[in-house]
């Protein structure tokens, strides 16, 4: 595997708006306490310039420079931020979202194409082979994991305490869309829960 290309893909620690099932894309929110196992060889992790991405490396890699990108950002939900389902359930355009996200965007927020541009526009920058350990949220942990298996976006998992594993046999193979040559879901804690 001398020119694979791999990325770790780490969920952010919950917040009290995960916890309240709400939409928080770029709400700069901080997690809640989580207890997890720090690792302290890593000398760089990758992520959203958000809080929430930076704090969760902050205390799963200590040591580690951390390189912030607004590209590596969750959806932008624009009008729905902050709110829940609950809130939202009877809104005609969050319901057409809901029944065809991929051709309805959030008033004042971004489509799920937007999204693709910026996650790969954010993987586009690193260099072309090695091991790239990124700290960043459910909506581009899905994005990748579908690009990684050719799956749909929404049946795609992205748990919090789960580091996921995609592996390419090039960058040039994420970049044409092939499918990944390696994938694995391995616990961040004893279980896997933050």
């Amino acid at each position: 595997m001398g020119n694979a290309f791999v990325l770790h893909l780490i969920r952010h620690a919950p917040t009290a708006g995960n916890r309240r099932k709400a939409y928080i894309g770029w709400t700069d929110e901080p997690i809640l306490p989580f207890e997890a196992q720090a690792t302290h060889a890593t000398p760089l992790v990758f992520g959203s310039d958000l809080l929430r991405c930076r704090q969760t490396a902050q205390s799963l890699f200590p040591n580690a420079r951390y390189e912030a990108d607004a590209n590596l950002r969750e959806l932008n939900f624009g009008d729905w931020e902050g709110k829940t389902y609950d809130d939202l359930q009877s809104i005609k355009r969050y319901r057409e979202w809901i029944d065809d996200p991929l051709a309805v965007q959030p008033p004042n927020g971004e489509s799920f194409q937007q999204l693709a541009e910026r996650i790969d526009r954010a993987i586009g920058a690193f260099p072309e082979k090695g091991n790239f350990i990124l700290v960043t949220h459910g909506g581009p942990i899905r994005y990748l994991l579908a690009k990684a298996n050719g799956g749909e976006f929404f049946s795609q998992q992205a748990a919090h305490g789960q580091c996921y594993t995609v592996a390419w046999a090039s960058k040039s193979a994420y970049k044409e869309g092939q499918p990944c040559i390696s994938f694995s879901a391995e616990p961040l804690t004893a279980n896997a829960n933050m």
